[in-house]
């Protein structure tokens, strides 16, 4: 299964979903690679440390694999010799360096849109679940892990200018799926930041659960333990297992792994 997760504003917990919930894939024995598409790197900080400033982000990553795109060849560029091991079992990354963002004009320039979903598609059986951590814009880099995934997840941090923006959100990868990929499956909106005894979280998510709209359980509570987790490089289930955090991440992670139809079931129902 291939996962991105995506939302154009900053700030919401995109790097913090997809290393927990890789992570916890990883934890079960799952073998997992997270790619990171920011060039911020704040995923590969998060399960790099240190090290992720150093050569991995540039030789080794995903400004490597897009910049041998750009160089023609008869043979299509693989994801291998760009991916690293992470310091926990079955985990791998594909990290983020700031040639990413250099990149950018020529990607889209020459229109190599496709080439990571074409390469993901070669390493299909290498890994049991693949986690795209994306830009907030919707960019070369989004466009691409949109067109790459079978599965999108979109963070919310339960204030007013992110639902005003949700809509918008949900109509670009709407478009993704008409347009490059008739089997992403918008698989839900991840409630991050939650603060259940204050009233505009509170009423905010029951707006959009009102309205239809695909909002997950359970939701992702506020703490401070995940900005410790980030200041000591480890996920929530390496770092606090017990924590009740760590067991929300658990509990999200089974929901989104329970059996679901594909797009196109869906579609038959429909009519």
């Amino acid at each position: 299964m291939r996962r991105v997760v995506f939302n154009q504003k900053g700030g919401v917990g995109k790097s913090t979903i997809t290393c927990n919930l890789a992570a916890i894939a990883a934890h079960r024995g799952r073998r997992t690679l997270v790619i990171d598409l920011d060039h911020q790197g704040n995923s590969s900080r998060y399960l790099l440390g240190a090290a992720a400033d150093g050569e991995h982000a540039e030789a080794a990553g995903a400004a490597g694999f897009f910049e041998a795109t750009l160089k023609f060849s008869v043979r299509e560029v693989g994801v291998d010799q760009f991916i690293v091991p992470t310091p926990w079992p079955n985990l791998s990354l594909m990290p983020a360096g700031p040639a990413l963002d250099e990149l950018h004009s020529k990607l889209e320039s020459r229109y190599k849109i496709f080439k990571l979903h074409k390469a993901l598609e070669a390493v299909a059986d290498d890994y049991d679940e693949i986690w795209i951590d994306t830009p907030p814009a919707l960019n070369f880099y989004t466009r691409s892990a949109l067109i790459a995934a079978q599965g999108c997840l979109i963070p919310f941090d339960c204030d007013d200018f992110s639902r005003r923006a949700l809509y918008g959100l949900m109509e670009s990868v709407q478009e993704i799926q008409a347009d490059h990929n008739p089997d992403l499956l918008v698989e839900g909106i991840v409630v991050n930041q939650f603060q259940p005894r204050a009233s505009l979280p509170q009423r905010t998510v029951q707006e959009l659960v009102d309205e239809g709209l695909p909002v997950l359980q359970p939701y992702l509570s506020a703490s401070v333990k995940i900005k410790e987790s980030h200041e000591q490089a480890r996920p929530m289930i390496e770092f606090d297992p017990r924590h009740k955090v760590t067991l929300e991440f658990e509990a999200l992670y089974d929901t989104l792994t329970q059996p679901k139809p594909s797009a196109k079931a869906r579609g038959k129902r429909a009519r």
